[in-house]
């Protein structure tokens, strides 16, 4: 498998959720990164597979405290996601629970509610 092959981004993802679990932040990064380099060269900057790279990121960050990185990068996947998988995919609900979160982290109670009860919504309507 060449090494910019879209599923050498897959297994890198897989190897830096070990990592985080583990609390490897640094390493968990780096591999979230690579994945996310791969996956934009190879299928494009709106594929699904570069909004997971970036919410994957995004959790490293929220995870660190480091809520200015991770917003901004929790939006683009969100963006990503809403266009090609549609506004009521489970993924959107995901990405909308995760940027929640770091909403309730910054005291930002109302932004995080009303994503989470977008959130809701799409959990309900996809049972």
């Amino acid at each position: 498998m060449e090494p910019e092959h879209p599923n050498v981004a897959t297994i890198l993802n897989n190897l830096a959720w070990v990592y985080q679990a583990q609390g490897d932040y640094a390493a968990a990064e780096s591999l979230f990164k690579r994945a996310l380099t791969i996956s934009e060269k190879a299928l494009g900057p709106e594929h699904p597979h570069v909004a997971t790279s970036l919410n994957n990121l995004a959790e490293v960050y929220k995870a660190q405290g480091d809520y200015a990185a991770a917003e901004p990068l929790f939006k683009r996947a969100l963006t990503i996601y809403e266009k090609v998988l549609g506004p009521e995919h489970p993924h959107v609900a995901t990405v909308l629970e995760n940027l929640a979160d770091l909403y309730r982290r910054t005291q930002r109670q109302k932004e995080a509610e009303d994503l989470l009860q977008r959130a809701r919504r799409i959990r309900g309507n996809n049972k």
